[in-house]
């Protein structure tokens, strides 16, 4: 990249922080150093401001840059991340958005602990939650780090190492100073600004090709190495049995593993009421459907333009392919359309992942402080001294998980942010979507089911993640030179989303003690009407 690249792109960058830290700045001058402050903004986003914000939250590094690479490098088979993505949000819609409103105060433990013994339950869900979380965040500095490598070109290994632990550093300062208020006025700005950019280019891409649709499909296939298999299901999940298992773990966990994701389940706590959680999912769905929409142009176009063999050769996952495609299409490098257009991709690319990670910092810090914390240290009490003693705890934790984020991007550099992604979402469907759903539609579910749940969902996620490919055995696993991988499957969900809702009912059936029943029917009262809801 020239210098015009660099300098531009950096310019613009550098204008959304100082935005993002004037509001952060400004939002720290007026809390009010509260809990509900902290954790929900005071529950005042109206449901357009709060889809717009579900929306930045979710339209991550992983959704901008990863599946569109994808697309490029696979074709049909890279969309199927984006229709699992969005599907996933009917099951958000239908089943969780009002009933997590109505049941929870500020995480996704207030929800299944509601009706159980509150410290077993916690200490279980808590664990998981920020389990998810990190393992989010280190797709978002992954993405981070490939956008500073194709933006400062042979100085890009120092640098990147750089970019990640800066991007950890805004992300700790907006999380412990602004809260959810900051965090939630950076996602909107950042939707509107992403959702702006996509929509650019995608007109340019439309424009190249005259709006011929086939045009475009045609040109990508030839350019892709692969023909008329290109376009075509099978090119990446389709060469074995466990090439099409393996797909099918996939589509499980995006499907089911945003109703899981603890960061996206805490926005509906800065809305009012129920009904304005419900309509805020509403929100989320059109805009992100439509940015997904767009993300497939974009991807086709990408390889169309560029050929899927120059895609792979700027970053081996495909992580660069957006950037890569707004430089051609700008006028190609040392055009000034061509510097214009890259840097402000660039700069777009950095808002997402700044915005994407103060909310998962968030979401991670407040399973620490509301979940562990309160159930390691202390009685849980309403008291003001208490609840403050957890915001400090809170801040405190959001410095830890962003050390841990950027330890592990650093690890995981050259893996695909969209696969990164699915490795959460297979852990957040595995772990605590067989909770959150035992806890809101079974009368007879327990203590014991709800522990055994979680981590019977979540140990054997992560173990075999750990035995898989993704970690060793393959060439571009994260230990390349070892070899322990005995699990064929680089996703997990197809063994470990099921275990999760056994372990779940088998421990309810073996619990020694009954459901308590009174319990039950308050929470399911509360969850249908929203009678007592805070």
């Amino acid at each position: 990249m020239t210098g015009d690249h660099q300098t531009l792109a950096l310019v613009l960058f550098s204008g959304f922080i100082a935005v993002t830290l004037a509001i952060t700045t400004w939002v720290s001058r007026r809390r009010r150093g509260s809990a509900e402050e902290f954790y929900a903004g005071g529950r005042l986003f109206s449901p357009m401001e709060n889809g717009f914000a579900i929306a930045g939250d979710y339209m991550s590094a992983a959704s901008f840059l990863g599946i569109s690479g994808l697309i490029a490098l696979f074709g049909y088979d890279g969309m199927l991340y984006l229709v699992g993505f969005l599907v996933a949000w009917l099951l958000v819609l239908f089943l969780v958005a009002e009933l997590v409103r109505n049941c929870g105060r500020f995480t996704l433990a207030d929800v299944v602990a509601a009706r159980m013994r509150e410290r077993p339950v916690r200490l279980a869900v808590g664990a998981a939650s920020v389990t998810v979380s990190v393992l989010y965040l280190v797709a978002q500095m992954v993405g981070a780090g490939s956008l500073v490598s194709l933006l400062l070109g042979d100085a890009g290994a120092q640098a990147r190492t750089w970019m990640v632990i800066g991007v950890g550093a805004l992300m700790v300062f907006y999380v412990a100073f602004g809260g959810m208020r900051a965090t939630t006025w950076i996602q909107i700005v950042k939707a509107v600004l992403l959702l702006g950019g996509a929509l650019a280019l995608t007109t340019l891409v439309v424009l190249r090709f005259h709006g011929d649709a086939n045009a475009l499909l045609e040109t990508a296939a030839e350019r892709s190495g692969h023909g008329k298999d290109f376009l075509a299901p099978g090119l990446k999940y389709g060469g074995d049995w466990t090439a099409r298992l393996d797909f099918i773990s996939l589509g499980l966990a995006l499907v089911l593993g945003t109703g899981g994701l603890p960061h996206i389940l805490s926005r509906f706590y800065t809305v009012p009421t129920a009904r304005a959680a419900r309509r805020s999912a509403v929100w989320a769905i059109g805009l992100i459907g439509g940015f997904y929409l767009m993300t497939v142009v974009l991807g086709f176009g990408a390889a169309a333009v560029l050929g899927s063999a120059a895609v792979r050769a700027s970053n081996t996952g495909g992580n660069t392919a957006i950037p890569l495609l707004a430089l051609d299409l700008g006028g190609g490098t040392g055009s000034t359309g061509g510097t214009v257009l890259f840097a402000v991709v660039a700069a777009v690319a950095f808002a997402t992942i700044l915005a994407v990670v103060a909310g998962l910092t968030l979401a991670s810090s407040a399973s620490v402080a509301h979940d562990l914390y309160a159930s390691l240290r202390r009685p849980r009490t309403e008291q003001r001294g208490a609840r403050r003693s957890e915001v400090a705890v809170a801040r405190i934790a959001a410095v830890a998980v962003g050390a841990a984020a950027i330890g592990l991007a650093l690890l995981a550099r050259n893996l695909n942010v969209a696969f990164l992604v699915g490795l959460a979402f297979a852990v957040a469907a595995s772990a605590n979507l067989p909770a959150l759903l035992y806890a809101l539609f079974w009368r007879r579910f327990t203590t014991r089911g709800a522990v055994w749940s979680v981590y019977g969902g979540l140990i054997p996620a992560l173990t075999l993640v750990a035995l898989s490919p993704v970690v060793s055995g393959s060439p571009d696993a994260l230990f390349p030179g070892q070899d322990f991988a005995v699990f064929p499957l680089a996703n997990p969900g197809v063994v470990s989303i099921p275990l999760g809702f056994l372990m779940g009912w088998l421990g309810t059936v073996l619990s020694p003690e009954a459901a308590d029943a009174a319990r039950h029917a308050e929470t399911e009262v509360r969850a249908l009407t929203g009678a007592g809801a805070a």
